[in-house]
């Protein structure tokens, strides 16, 4: 048995009890690891920091380019999963969220876009936002 720290979009953290990295990647794929907070499917490994002996520089390459890797997956898979499960608003993100903060629509998922003016407005208003790096699709560069 292995454990690893888990952590869900929503960002609580738990603990899970796998057999091995294959079985979380498993039950990630087949949609049943599920946070006991919020129980959203959307979970992911935690990133920890690694203790490096620091005698070996190719020691630390490898894991430095383990962590980034890591990085990169942990941000694709969010962001796949934003666009999937998340409606886009477009520039008209900041209309469309202050209409449901303050209850002129009901509560949805959105996603879009905002120019720093209006970041400023929704964090004035109390507007809670997640910002999510967009990773450019290879698929977008062709005609």
């Amino acid at each position: 048995m292995i454990v690893f720290d888990l952590e869900c979009l929503n960002g609580h953290t738990f603990e899970g009890w796998f057999e091995g990295r294959e079985d979380i990647e498993k039950q990630q794929e087949q949609g049943i690891l599920t946070c006991p907070v919020c129980e959203t499917t959307s979970v992911v490994r935690k990133i920890h920091p690694i203790a490096i002996k620091k005698s070996s520089n190719n020691i630390t390459q490898r894991a430095l380019q383990t962590s980034q890797e890591a990085i990169a997956e942990l941000t694709e898979k969010v962001a796949e999963y934003v666009e999937k499960n998340y409606e886009d608003v477009g520039t008209s993100f900041t209309k469309e969220a202050l209409k449901m903060h303050y209850g002129a629509e009901e509560h949805r998922n959105i996603r879009g876009t905002t120019t720093k003016e209006e970041d400023k407005v929704l964090t004035k208003e109390g507007v809670p936002v997640f910002r999510v790096p967009v990773t450019k699709n290879p698929k977008d560069d062709l005609n």
